[in-house]
């Protein structure tokens, strides 16, 4: 049995039994996803973290890419949380094969951890924003069934394998 605590470190149980419930793509592990690789590489390029940067109004020219798959078992939780500082954009995909509800999609929280809003749970859409002082976000526990799966693609300040490039 799994023993969330409400935060992706997901199983304190011991067992290690959510190790392979996410995984991040990296210069070793590429080559078995080479769509994921493909928008990791479109994403890298400077035209396209300008587009990014522009919405978001944050400089992502000295960024690195992030992609993380995610399989959220039966359980599963995640207290409400701001994005550390070092994330600089959180866009989540949906991938949803298994038909669970689509109240599973993040939960929005305001300062006083009042959801004031659940983003759809629905298969091939999702979101993304910009880490800030008023951007609490969760899951509360809901059920589910088999899997919540997605794909959270971050950039961020610190070093991954997917360096944005910038010309200059």
């Amino acid at each position: 049995k799994r023993a969330y605590d409400g935060t992706r470190a997901a199983d304190h149980s011991g067992d290690g039994k959510d190790g392979k419930l996410r995984l991040f793509i990296t210069k070793d592990n590429c080559k078995h996803f080479p769509y994921l690789t493909k928008v990791i590489n479109t994403l890298q390029e400077f035209a396209t973290s300008q587009k990014i940067s522009k919405i978001l109004n944050k400089d992502l020219s000295s960024s690195f890419v992030r992609l993380e798959i995610i399989g959220d078992k039966k359980g599963f939780w995640l207290k409400p949380h701001k994005d550390i500082i070092e994330k600089l954009m959180t866009m989540m995909i949906w991938s949803n094969p298994y038909l669970e509800s689509e109240n599973l999609g993040t939960d929005l929280y305001d300062d006083d951890f009042k959801i004031v809003k659940t983003i759809k749970y629905q298969h091939n859409s999702g979101y993304f924003f910009s880490s800030g002082k008023d951007t609490w976000h969760g899951l509360e526990l809901k059920e589910i069934k088999k899997e919540r799966r997605c794909i959270q693609i971050n950039y961020v300040s610190f070093e991954t394998d997917w360096p944005v490039n910038n010309p200059t």
